[in-house]
């Protein structure tokens, strides 16, 4: 990490979009942590549990270093009054409309906020320059890719979910915005975020809410145990610790823009994956957890494996993710059964 980070980070104000998100609430803390200045936004959209959404808002308002407004990025008046006031030294662009699946119900929400609401940030940092601005793609822009592990110079240029395609075309939009405005921009294709405080439409959370609910699973892999669906998943510290090493350090050169996986590299079967998420919460309970299955064809949008590559962030930063399956899930099964006063 950058030596003068700490120094540095009481200077300058980081600005968070979608602090209220998994990733953006667990990135601002750590900053919060080590003494720097954030200012987070967030429209807090009910795409999901909006309670969890203020839980961790209310974690992050105990810290004095903490500013907290509530508005949507698609608004481009509000986004450039932000930046006028606040005038952040860093950008992390984490608001989005997450999800492959539902991106099939409610297009109109991905391109209103992956498409316009980071076209306004760029515009914002075009006229309000700014050290870094580091931004959100995601693991789903490899599509069906064949080729693991997936590496940042793979093409990537047939997405099998609208998802997909709003997060390349951010990455192509930051591309051009760092050539014409010399706008230092990193992209962030994340693997499989986990952990607790963690998103209720992602696989493992849903397992989980499914099981307490005393309703069965759904596993869309054909009941394929041989070729089941692989997935790199990543533990949430790993993901931030990653980040915060790449915020003080912003590309350079001709076209200052430049691409990292970060996952874990080392993909899972996704039933071992249920495997270990049924034990972490037997131990969480101090009872046997088995879930009831139902398997399924795989869904429109869905691929069958995702493998990161992780060399350029390892050669960058000098970091690579480590935390277990095994050791990510039981902390989350433990937040959960707190959490959600689990008997």
């Amino acid at each position: 990490m950058n030596p003068n980070h700490q120094e540095a980070g009481q200077t300058k104000t980081y600005l968070i979009t979608g602090a209220a998100g998994f990733i953006g609430y667990f990135l601002a803390r750590r900053l919060l942590e080590q003494g720097c200045r954030v200012t987070g936004i967030d429209n807090i959209n009910d795409y999901y549990d909006v309670n969890l959404k203020y839980a961790r808002l209310e974690q992050l308002k105990q810290f004095d270093g903490f500013t907290f407004i509530k508005n949507d990025i698609s608004d481009k008046p509000a986004v450039f009054k932000i930046f006028e006031r606040y005038k952040p030294g860093v950008v992390v662009n984490l608001a989005a409309q997450a999800g492959v699946r539902y991106s099939l119900e409610n297009p109109d929400a991905y391109m209103q906020s992956n498409i316009i609401g980071f076209y306004n940030i760029l515009e914002a940092c075009r006229y309000h320059p700014v050290e870094h601005l580091v931004y959100a793609s995601s693991s789903s822009v490899y599509g069906a890719n064949r080729k693991v592990p997936f590496a940042e110079t793979d093409f990537v240029d047939h997405p099998v979910s609208l998802y997909a395609a709003t997060k390349k075309s951010n990455e192509l939009m930051a591309h051009t915005y760092s050539h014409l405005y010399r706008i230092p921009a990193t992209g962030l294709r994340f693997f499989t975020v986990y952990g607790p405080m963690g998103r209720p439409d992602m696989a493992y959370f849903g397992f989980t809410d499914k099981y307490f609910r005393g309703e069965p699973i759904r596993i869309f892999n054909n009941g394929d145990f041989v070729n089941d669906l692989y997935r790199d998943f990543t533990y949430i510290d790993d993901i931030v610790e990653g980040m915060v090493r790449l915020l003080g350090h912003a590309p350079g050169g001709a076209v200052p823009h430049t691409v990292y996986n970060i996952g874990n590299n080392k993909p899972e079967k996704l039933m071992v994956f249920i495997a270990a998420l049924e034990q972490a919460l037997s131990r969480a309970t101090g009872r046997e957890v088995v879930f009831d299955k139902i398997f399924e064809p795989l869904k429109p949008g869905d691929v069958p494996a995702t493998y990161a590559d992780t060399g350029l962030l390892q050669e960058a930063v000098g970091f690579k993710p480590e935390t277990s399956i095994e050791e990510g899930l039981q902390r989350f099964a433990d937040w959960y059964v707190e959490y959600y006063k689990v008997e």
